[in-house]
Parts: structure tokens; sequence; C-alpha cells
């Protein structure tokens, strides 16, 4: 295609674009006067008629909720309506009530592998309210099922970046993550996420034996090592005590020692002279 013939082409191109905004802002501004036509003629219908018409025009919204208000097919400018009475013009305006309390929500059991390849099932509760009912209507057709599926997949999205020693140790951080990613993605919607928690962990069976066996063979552990430090504490406090003692003493903590074992029936023993342990001691090299 030469020079010519492609400025050509853009030319018409840039003109059809013109041309099609131009129809836009007419058949905007056509609609916009039909519009404030029909909404004079309704008003003044009402107030000839009002006695007739008062009740079928007016709405009481609760404390809690809020109306949008679509005329034409336009939301009505302005802040949602509510609460209290308010009036709406019942032949032209659509009201959709939004509940504003805090809303909460399980998400179902979710399988996570973690990066250190551990497979999860996790669940979680997620607490949210909407704040702007105007976008909560127009952005989102389901609000209430996007805000599900956006929570299933943040709980993967966020704990399959984590080891299995992060899930369980981090939880809090964890889920303070998750209530930011929610936050920044449905916004947009007029939703505010109060808080998100983790209900439960399961781990595979398996996993959890090898986990308990590894608790019980460090307690295990831990604990031949304090019997072992107590049981050189115990015979270096018996050689200092032994050695500062003179016979006498010593052969009555002897015969001490003989009459606390022999309490045991199973146990019987057989009393040697302390004459025959010294003859053995001075014998000694």
């Amino acid at each position: 295609m030469s020079g010519r013939n492609r400025v050509g082409v853009e030319f018409v191109a840039e003109n059809d674009v013109k041309d099609g905004g131009r129809r836009r802002r007419r058949s905007s501004g056509v609609s916009e006067v039909f519009g404030a036509v029909l909404t004079l003629l309704s008003v003044l219908f009402i107030l000839f008629t009002f006695p007739l018409t008062a009740w079928m025009c007016a709405k009481v919204i609760q404390e809690y909720e809020r109306a949008v208000i679509f005329r034409l097919g336009r939301v009505v400018k302005g802040r949602a309506k509510g609460p209290g009475l308010f009036w709406f013009i019942p032949w032209l305006d659509v009201i959709q009530t939004v509940d504003l309390r805090t809303v909460s929500f399980n998400i179902r059991p979710q399988e996570v592998l973690t990066t250190d390849g551990v497979t999860l099932k996790v669940d979680a509760v997620v607490f949210y309210r909407v704040v702007d009912p105007s976008l909560w209507v127009t952005r989102v057709k389901d609000g209430y099922q996007a805000t599900h599926t956006l929570a299933q997949t943040t709980l993967r999205a966020t704990l399959g970046v984590h080891t299995l020693t992060d899930v369980l140790t981090q939880t809090t951080g964890i889920t303070k993550r998750m209530e930011e990613v929610l936050y920044a993605a449905s916004r947009l919607w007029g939703v505010q996420v109060e808080r998100v928690e983790l209900k439960d962990l399961t781990l595979p069976v398996n996993l959890q034996r090898c986990m308990a066996s590894e608790a019980e063979a460090a307690r295990k552990a831990r604990a031949k090592m304090i019997l072992a430090e107590g049981e050189v504490k115990a015979s270096r406090a018996l050689k200092v005590a032994a050695s500062g003692l003179p016979p006498v003493a010593f052969h009555l903590r002897y015969l001490q020692s003989l009459s606390s074992v022999q309490s045991s029936a199973s146990i019987v023993v057989f009393a040697l002279p302390t004459e025959l342990l010294d003859m053995f001691v001075s014998h000694q090299p």
C-alpha cells in the first residue's frame, strides 16, 4: 500500500471515530432531554393527584439499608437514599436495596500446595460489608458470589507461597496479607473487607504421624539429657559429702540406705561389714 493510500485510510478511520463519538453524544443528549421531559410531566401529575398518589410514591428504608434508584436506566445522581422515608416516581424509577451490615461467610476447604511440597486442606472465614451501594449495584453483577470466588482464589494464592512451617507459625501475618489482597481487589465494587481468619488446617495422616514421631523423639532426647545432667550433679554432691564424713557417719549412712532399700518386698539385701569395704579399698593400687 502506497503512502498516499495509507494516509487516506487513516483519515477515513479517524473521521469514522469522530462521527461515532458525535452520534453517541447526540443520542445521549436527546435521551437526557426526553428523560427530563418525562420526569417533569410525572412530577406535575403527582402534584395534581397528590392525595391519591402519595402512598404510591413513598418508600421506607431501614437504618441498615440504602436504596439505589435507577431512573430510566440511569442511576440518580447523589448519595444512595435512606434510611427513613423518601419519595420516588413508581413508573420511572427502579429501586435496588443494599444491606450495609457486616456479612460473614465460610470459604470451602481448599487443597493448597505449599512451597515445600506439602498438601494442606485449609478453610477460612471472611467478614466484609458494603460501603458504597452504587458501586455494589453497578460494578458487579452478583457481588456475593464474586466476593466468595475472590476469597477462595486469594486463599490458595496466599498460602501457596509459604512453607508448612510458615503457615503453622505465621498465621497472623498470612491473614493480614489476605485482607490486603482482598481489599485491593474488592474496593472497586464498594466493598470493605474487615477481617480474615483461618479456621482449620488439615494435614495428611502420614505427615501427622511423622511430626508426632519427631516431636516424641525430641522429647525423649531432652528427657535423657536432663536425667544424665541430674545424675552427674548427684554423683558430684555425693563425692563432696563422702569426702568429709568420718567412718562412723559413713557407716550410719550405709545402714540407713539398707533400711530404705529393704522396704521393697521384691529386693533381698545382704549386709556386709564396712571393714571388708575398707580392705578392698586398701588393696587398690
